[in-house]
């Protein structure tokens, strides 16, 4: 009986071919949206799978008051190691301490690199589990030795061994290699670690770091913890959540708060406000989901429309099939059976449509996903699917048509009803509300980008390049690479600075200042920079002057922004003085303020610009050389010009250099993916409801060919068809933009409210999307009228 099912099923499809390409298409694409979205979630929720003991390893992190608001993140202040070692050793199986990811020259004989990675403690490699490929997982006890990732092995060292080989790092000191482990996956915490070397080796290059041992307020390093397999994550945090506070009397009035945040969270709920997780990446991930239920909602929405349109047409084969004994179930597993058929090629044609768009998506949203074609699990998913597309698409309509009563459907006088088509009339409803909802929704993430990139950043970032200078070999040479690069004609400003243009790396508390609020805690970006750094970036001094060469004690100037102006409190801030009270044993001359910049926005363009002071680099602490390209001529031209300069001076290292314009760019990038994605599924959304009308629209035509032809035969015109078959579809179209409007409205205005610097919305959004529906409808509904309306009456009459 199955077979027969299947065989009548084919044959009925076979027979209806525009039907059945309508169905199939429709299908097809709202199951492969919905594919490329599962693949996309599967990827994204299985961030960090890499490491076989993700469940127990986390990242130390602190919360800190400041005048009421509490900031989170992962520094943490060296003497902490010592203090979980010593009191809450039984809570870990592993602690390690760690640097940020760094970048370093790694040069081995005439080939020098520059790669990223993380000075850690000799536990970190058994921590992680990396997957050893050379050598010995303890590769981080000798102090001159390093691990290295299989790729920066073999583009250093190309089919030699490397264990054993000697690398020089930074042109400063040697190491060995001790280890290869295979490459962590792209998407995985530490992927970009490209080598490992000892935290001690760090610690011996490194003064500042020697003298932090006992400095509680210094908040400037990393740990990671393996917990004990007896106990949990909140266990630990409630033993250690004031060990800092216990420990340390100086920093209670921030009341630091230490806690574990656990690797599987590190991706997808990463964002602390005031104190409290508060989220992160998996609202995109549940976005995303909702986006790709409704459009596979939106494709099976079409196919039930389809099917019951043609209920008429399927009435008397059900109407005959009953009379000779068939029972509804019967005819309901009939009905199954054609929906199983079409969405069983439905589903294969979604494949080769995600095969061949895997590589196109992939460039879209920055990821490395893989068609999983030996994964059972995905093959069990997709037959799970299928099936509950299968019911989800065909019950309505078996249900539906297997409700005819014989009798009626023989004798001829079977009628669809007046309330037959209401229905069909909700559920186009339905769709072109999602459709409308996903259009707004688009615009407004697209217009919230453009919102933030037309900000006044505060500076001039086209024509800027920085050139990192990690290396000792910079150390001493600003003033001549500054003659050199002017003297080349292709820069006609340089600065130097602690921190990247479009960076934050470190912020300081602990000053007073004429008029500072009683009890005020302070929290101050803080760079050093160069004399000419405001010239180099094309900065604005709003009050006061810029530092100067010419006056000598401008060595202990600072420069603040406005909103540090605000933030203190100060009136009249030119010549005022702050006063280093941190550094208690030598706290050196006061810093006077000698000017007011505008704000420069180095973090997010979403959050306003953070309090900040420009000190004169007085111990040559420079990151980066700012290079302002000459604008008279093109800029590869100047960085020719600029590398052959460099590398007269520095040939042993790699010329590495980023447009500032592009770093900046990078900002946006995870609200442009999200953007430029909903716009994709949006469009093909609409181009399913589109489907789906197109059909129906055929539909009614061709149940209308005998009133059209007896309309035209009267004197109706063309436009007076076109209209009469096109109102009934812009009636429900209108109906769905004005549950979609306040649906939108509440949804997007709730988003945006994540971002404190936002886009207003504005009436013409919705009315964009209003207007872009009722376009599009017209459109696809006009292509049917218009024919049916110019037909002629003859053939539509002549049976009369």
């Amino acid at each position: 009986m199955i077979k027969n099912f299947f065989k009548i099923a084919w044959r009925n499809l076979r027979n209806n071919k525009g039907y059945t390409a309508i169905n199939v298409g429709g299908l097809a694409l709202g199951m492969a949206v919905t594919l490329i979205i599962g693949l996309w979630i599967q990827d994204e929720i299985s961030y960090n799978g890499y490491f076989s003991k993700k469940d127990k390893l986390a990242q130390v992190f602190q919360s800190q008051t400041f005048n009421g608001t509490t900031g989170t993140g992962p520094a943490i202040p060296r003497p902490l190691e010592r203090a979980l070692r010593d009191g809450y050793a039984d809570n870990f199986k592993h602690l390690v301490m760690s640097s940020w990811n760094i970048s370093r020259y790694l040069k081995y004989k005439d080939k020098s690199i520059s790669k990223t990675g993380n000075f850690m403690q000799s536990e970190a490699p058994e921590m992680l589990d990396l997957k050893i490929l050379k050598g010995e997982k303890d590769g981080l006890r000798e102090l001159n030795s390093v691990m290295l990732s299989e790729s920066v092995a073999y583009a250093l060292f190309g089919e030699e061994e490397p264990i054993g080989k000697t690398l020089q790092v930074n042109n400063q000191y040697d190491v060995v290699v001790s280890a290869v482990y295979e490459d962590i996956p792209f998407n995985n915490s530490f992927h970009d670690v490209e080598f490992l070397m000892p935290w001690d080796k760090l610690i011996a290059t490194q003064e500042w770091m020697k003298n932090a041992i006992d400095n509680w307020g210094n908040n400037s390093f990393q740990m990671f913890v393996q917990i004990a397999d007896n106990t949990t994550m909140e266990k630990v945090t409630e033993a250690i959540i004031n060990v800092k506070k216990d420990l340390n009397e100086d920093t209670a009035e921030f009341n630091p708060q230490i806690f574990l945040f656990p690797m599987k969270d590190w991706y997808l709920r990463g964002n602390f406000e005031n104190g409290r997780q508060s989220g992160g990446r998996i609202k995109y991930v549940w976005l995303f989901g909702i986006i790709g239920v409704f459009v596979l909602l939106l494709a099976c929405i079409n196919f039930m429309n389809l099917s019951t349109a043609r209920s008429e047409k399927r009435a008397k084969e059900v109407g005959i099939r009953k009379s000779i004994g068939s029972q509804r179930n019967h005819l309901i597993n009939q009905f199954l059976c054609e929906s199983f058929l079409v969405v069983l090629f439905a589903f294969f044609m979604a494949v080769v449509i995600v095969i061949m768009s895997l590589n196109g998506f992939n460039d879209l949203s920055k990821k490395e996903i893989s068609f999983p074609w030996t994964n059972g699990i995905f093959w069990i998913s997709s037959l799970a699917f299928i099936l509950f597309t299968a019911l989800l698409a065909g019950s309505y309509p078996a249900l539906y048509l297997s409700s005819f009563k014989p009798v009626d459907v023989l004798k001829g006088t079977f009628k669809s009803g007046r309330y037959a088509g209401l229905p069909r009339k909700i559920l186009v409803v339905l769709q072109f509300t999602v459709s409308v909802a996903f259009i707004i929704g688009t615009v407004i993430v697209m217009q919230q980008i453009n919102h933030a990139k037309n900000r006044p950043v505060g500076y001039n970032k086209e024509g800027l390049i920085q050139i990192p200078t990690f290396s000792q070999d910079f150390e001493g040479k600003y003033d001549l690479m500054r003659s050199e690069f002017l003297n080349s004609a292709a820069v006609i400003e340089m600065s130097a600075s602690s921190s990247p243009t479009t960076r934050i790396w470190s912020n300081r508390s602990g000053f007073d200042w004429e008029g500072k609020p009683e009890g005020f805690q302070e929290d101050l970006a803080w760079t050093e920079v160069t004399p000419e750094y405001v010239k180099s970036l094309g900065m604005k001094i709003v009050e006061g002057r810029d530092f100067s060469r010419e006056f000598a004690t401008d060595s202990n100037a600072v420069l603040i922004n406005r909103t540090a102006v605000k933030y203190m409190g100060i009136k009249g801030p030119i010549g005022k003085f702050l006063k280093d009270n941190d550094e208690e044993e030598d706290p050196g001359p006061p810093l006077k303020i000698i000017g007011v910049v505008e704000d420069m926005i180095t973090e997010s363009p979403y959050e306003p610009v953070k309090q900040g002071l420009y000190v004169f680099d007085k111990h040559g602490n420079s990151s980066y050389y700012n290079l302002r390209l000459n604008p008279n001529q093109s800029a590869s031209q100047n960085i020719a010009i600029i590398e052959r300069v460099f590398k007269e001076h520095f040939p042993d290292l790699p010329f590495e250099y980023d447009f500032v314009d592009d770093e900046y760019g990078k900002k946006f990038a995870s609200e442009e993916r999200i953007g430029t994605l909903s716009g994709v599924f949006t469009a093909l959304a609409i181009l399913i409801s589109c489907l789906g009308l197109f059909g129906l629209t055929s539909f009614v035509a061709e149940q209308r060919t005998k009133e059209i032809g007896v309309r035209k035969v009267l004197g109706a015109t063309v436009f007076n068809v076109w209209s009469m078959l096109s109102k009934d579809f812009l009636k429900l179209v209108i109906i769905s933009c004005f549950i979609a409007v306040p649906i939108a409205y509440y949804v997007m205005n709730g988003w945006l409210q994540d971002y404190p610097y936002h886009m207003l919305l504005e009436w013409w959004i919705f009315a964009l999307a209003v207007f872009g529906a009722m376009t599009v409808t017209v459109i696809t509904v006009s292509f049917q009228a218009i024919k049916a309306a110019n037909s002629n009456p003859v053939k539509s009459l002549r049976t009369e």
